[in-house]
This record gives structure tokens, sequence and C-alpha cells, in this order.
């Protein structure tokens, strides 16, 4: 038995008195014990132990509980002159429905989000009028906010077929454990003109305070990549954070 205080997920199975018909079987499922209150002693079924599993935190900011929070958090808080309905949000950040539903009823009842109602539709306004409000902010623009941010900025310039973050923060934003990252990295396939994404990769850098940096390729190079270009490669072989540009959806690969 484990010694650490734990709830358990067992299944339980009593075998009945041999001489019943049948010896018939009881099963339980889904008790929870704590397993340091019981020994194979004082507890009398035979039992299969299976340890709960809890989602690790996000590395990009270890202090939330979810990937699903964060990015609810950045897209209400880098927008607060916005209300989102859950169906909206959900589809902004690459989450289910149901999962922004919980996120936000957690979020509500904190006082960092508030919610109203518009007819049958439930909406969500980051909410300005506490004194965390600032401070959160800022730090999820320096953690979360490379999607939104760049979602926003790149959803006028002509001439983008997709794109997509790499690197570090990709690599961190896909749960691969590591330092914060110190730049923003960013891939945009199509025919965009240089001057525009120069201008992307300014705003973006005020905003997110951090050094941003912006390559272009070809649709053709990035659908068939020169085995020789070791970028490429690379970047192909690397977490990927697709942009939600031009109809695209939110997609980590």
């Amino acid at each position: 038995m484990p010694s650490q205080r734990a709830a358990i997920g067992v299944k339980v199975r009593k075998y009945l008195n041999a001489s019943s018909p049948g010896a018939q079987l009881t099963s339980l499922a889904g008790l929870i014990i704590f397993a340091d209150e019981f020994s194979a002693e004082q507890f009398p079924y035979e039992v299969m132990y299976i340890t709960s599993m809890r989602t690790p935190s996000p590395p990009l900011l270890p202090l939330l509980r979810s990937r699903a929070q964060g990015d609810l958090l950045a897209l209400l808080y880098l927008h607060p002159e916005r209300d989102y309905s859950l169906t909206e949000a959900a589809g902004l950040i690459g989450a289910s429905v149901k999962t922004v539903h919980t996120e936000a009823s957690r979020l509500v009842a904190s006082g960092l989000v508030a919610d109203s109602r518009r007819g049958n539709v439930r909406l969500l306004r980051a909410n300005s009028d506490t004194p965390v409000s600032r401070p959160l902010t800022d730090l999820l623009a320096v953690t979360y906010g490379p999607l939104p941010v760049l979602t926003d900025l790149l959803a006028d310039v002509a001439g983008v077929s997709t794109a997509f973050i790499y690197g570090s923060w990709a690599a961190r934003y896909q749960g691969e454990p590591g330092p914060v990252p110190h730049d923003i990295d960013v891939l945009v396939v199509g025919a965009a003109d240089r001057d525009d994404l120069d201008d992307v990769a300014r705003a973006a850098q005020e905003r997110l305070r951090r050094p941003v940096s912006i390559r272009r390729v070809s649709p053709a190079a990035w659908a068939e990549p020169n085995p020789g270009d070791a970028f490429l490669a690379s970047v192909h072989q690397r977490p990927l954070v697709q942009i939600p540009v031009a109809g695209h959806g939110n997609a980590a690969q």
C-alpha cells in the first residue's frame, strides 16, 4: 500500500460465499479511499489501485492549472473591451466548449472574469476592476500573449497563407519543459510584403516586450522543403503552433 496520503481510485471485487449460487461477484466501481487509512488486513477486498493522474502545470506559466486556462485568460485580458461567447472563445483558443465552460466558471468564481447573458448566450469579459488586473495583463502578455497578439496583427496583412510560431515558445506552449522563452520566432507562409511583416514584428515586440522575428517562405518551399535547407528541416521537426490567420484554426503540431 502506498504510504503517501492520496486519493486512489479503486475497483473493489468482493467474492461472496462460495456456497452461494453462482458465487456471485459484486463490483463497486469508482470508490475513492485514502490509501494510508487501510491495510490489506483491514480491507477485506481484492483491490486494483489506479493512481490518480493530474495534468501537469503548463511550462509557459506554471502558476496556472492548464494551457486552456492560460489561453482563455490571455484572450480576455488582451482584449478587455470585448465580450466573448463560450463558443467563440473555444474556437479562438482551440479548445472544446466544455473545457471553456469549466475554466470560465472557475475564473468567474475567483473574480478574474466577469460573465453576463445576452438571451441564452453566456458572455465572458476580463474583470478590469481588480487590483490584479494590470499585473495579470502584463504577465499574460509575456507568456500566453504571442498567439492572440500575432493573430490580431497578421489578420489584415495581405498574402499570408498560413503562419506559425516555432522555437522555444512553441515548445513551452506544447508542454516541453524549459526556461522562459526570450524571443518569439514566427514563420509566415505566403507572399506577404516584407515591409508589412517588419511592421508586424515591431508592433508585436512592443506589446510582448521581447524580440519578435518573422521569416517568410513560399507555399511551395513549405510544402516540399529542399533537403538541403537545414532551417526548414528543423522547423518541420520541432513543435509548431499555428496562428489562426485567414480562416485557419489554432492548431499545435
